[in-house]
């Protein structure tokens, strides 16, 4: 097994900022990268077209295929967020070329966790989130799912540390929230096809990201 770390504590080489901006930060007491969407998609961006499970990430060279993803997160809702906004924030991976590239990623919702949503709703199993772009957004997998789940609960809150590692292998994949598997999803939705990572959120999400590591299968 190959790998390749990323401490975040400033931007990798070569990173790119697709709909978002990123900086180096400090996030309690930790060096971080904070992601979160551009005033102008913020604004003025079309659900469905400009964020909402599109890619929007600080895009990472990577030649990754199978292996393992892991990295630390901390990320809650801003203050001009809109309704729906749950804190989403995660890690895509098989990032392919081109301006609106084809990818694959894992997602959280902090504003979901168990002892954060309401006792009586949908909400407390939809903490995190599998999903691939650009066929299958969160809100198709909901209303014809092939063969799921693609969402789970867990036990996360906005503004703590969360460790999200994803086990990518050609024919599933699993998610672990500190250390413990929250989600396993066999076949995927897409075919492996190696790719770069991004550092992922969507609408109304401040992010930190920190410890990022790559584990290539070789």
């Amino acid at each position: 097994m190959r790998t390749t770390s990323h401490d975040l504590a400033q931007l990798p080489e070569g990173a790119i900022a697709r709909s978002v901006s990123a900086a180096p930060a400090e996030f309690d007491g930790r060096p971080a990268i904070r992601v979160t969407l551009t005033d102008h998609v913020t604004n003025h961006g079309i659900p469905g077209v400009d964020f909402i499970d599109q890619p929007t990430f600080l895009q990472i060279p990577a030649d990754f295929l199978t292996g393992r993803l892991r990295v630390n997160i901390a990320s809650g809702v801003r203050s001009d967020a809109p309704e729906l906004a749950r804190g989403f924030a995660g890690i895509a991976y098989h990032v392919g070329a081109g301006e609106k590239p084809d990818f694959e990623a894992v997602y959280l919702r902090p504003a979901n966790g168990w002892s954060v949503a309401p006792l009586d709703g949908p909400r407390r199993h939809r903490a995190v989130q599998y999903f691939a772009y650009p066929d299958w957004p969160f809100s198709r997998l909901r209303e014809e799912p092939p063969k799921g789940p693609y969402e789970a609960g867990a036990d996360i809150r906005p503004g703590s540390w969360i460790q999200l590692t994803v086990t990518v292998r050609a024919d599933s994949l699993s998610v672990d929230i500190d250390e413990r598997t929250v989600l396993d999803v066999a076949p995927p939705l897409a075919a492996p096809t190696a790719g770069s990572i991004g550092l992922f959120v969507d609408i109304g999400t401040d992010a930190y990201f920190s410890d990022l590591t790559i584990d290539h299968d070789d």
